[in-house]
């Protein structure tokens, strides 16, 4: 099977999260595939112990997302060694599970700092070098669930990514000029810790147990899709980062596919059902209409 690449010379990634999960499989990846890689973490010393056999084609730096000056700090540390960046990837974040009516407020703030405003702080941090390059993709990590929504007990989660979507649609027309690329992946359950050690299942009460309860029961036991290997999502992502043409959102694994069709129809039907309604709003259009 043939593929149109976009370049075949080596290329620099930035991979936010890569201690674990996505990122440290897009690590793997990317230098598996010749590439040279920015690994950052939190805790960055046990990846950089890991990392030793791969020279100085890999830089490992710290960086809590969530800290603008430390993204800033970051990207100016991977400018500084490999002149670059090519390839940015957002993947830090986390979900941990309440209902909204009793989710601690404070812990449903973190969650969104990392998993958007993380996001926003590595983005500007690295687009006045993407812009005086006039080139760079940049991968912004999303769920399945940040197209279709509705996954009781995650909600500072979903929330999250339908921003990061919303974010990242507005900046790909804001910087169209400048020959930056983005590609928004949307997996649905993956073989990573994101349900496991990542995850805080807060104490639920009986009145949302069959809701918010029960998907978290599921998720405890994979019941809900850990189906996917990570290291062969990373593999598709090198590969497609690589095309001339990106596609502007990446579907991973089988219930991501499926999840996104369904919602999909059901979108159109519905649009399509309340259309005359919806058009009656102008001033031009025939008033009152019956409604379906």
């Amino acid at each position: 099977m043939s593929e149109e690449t976009r370049t075949t010379r080596q290329q620099v990634w930035f991979i936010t999260g890569s201690s674990r999960g996505f990122g440290r499989a897009l690590v793997d990846a990317a230098l598996a595939a010749g590439d040279l890689v920015v690994a950052t973490a939190r805790r960055p010393e046990p990846l950089a112990a890991e990392l030793t056999g791969h020279g100085d084609r890999v830089l490992t730096v710290p960086l809590d997302v969530t800290d603008p000056a430390a993204a800033q700090a970051a990207i100016d540390a991977a400018l500084a060694r490999f002149g670059r960046i090519d390839v940015l990837v957002n993947n830090a974040g986390y979900a941990n599970v309440s209902p909204v009516e009793t989710s601690d407020d404070a812990d449903f703030r973190a969650q969104f700092e990392t998993n958007f405003w993380g996001v926003y702080h590595v983005t500007k941090a690295a687009l006045p070098a993407l812009r005086r390059q006039r080139s760079g993709t940049v991968v912004q990590f999303s769920s399945v669930g940040g197209r279709v929504g509705g996954s009781p007990g995650i909600a500072s989660y979903q929330a999250a990514k339908f921003a990061v979507d919303g974010f990242t649609r507005v900046l790909a027309a804001e910087t169209a000029p400048f020959g930056i690329r983005y590609l928004v992946v949307e997996p649905s359950g993956f073989a990573t810790d994101w349900a496991g050690a990542s995850m805080t299942a807060h104490p639920v009460p009986e009145a949302y147990d069959e809701t918010v309860g029960a998907m978290n029961r599921r998720m405890r036991r994979g019941e809900a899709g850990a189906a996917g290997d990570p290291v062969r999502a990373a593999e598709t992502i090198v590969r497609t980062v690589r095309r001339a043409e990106l596609p502007s959102h990446l579907l991973l694994g089988v219930n991501a596919v499926t999840m996104a069709l369904e919602y999909s129809r059901r979108q159109l039907a519905e649009a399509g059902a309340w259309e005359r309604v919806s058009r009656s709003a102008d001033f031009a259009e025939p008033y009152p209409v019956e409604l379906p």
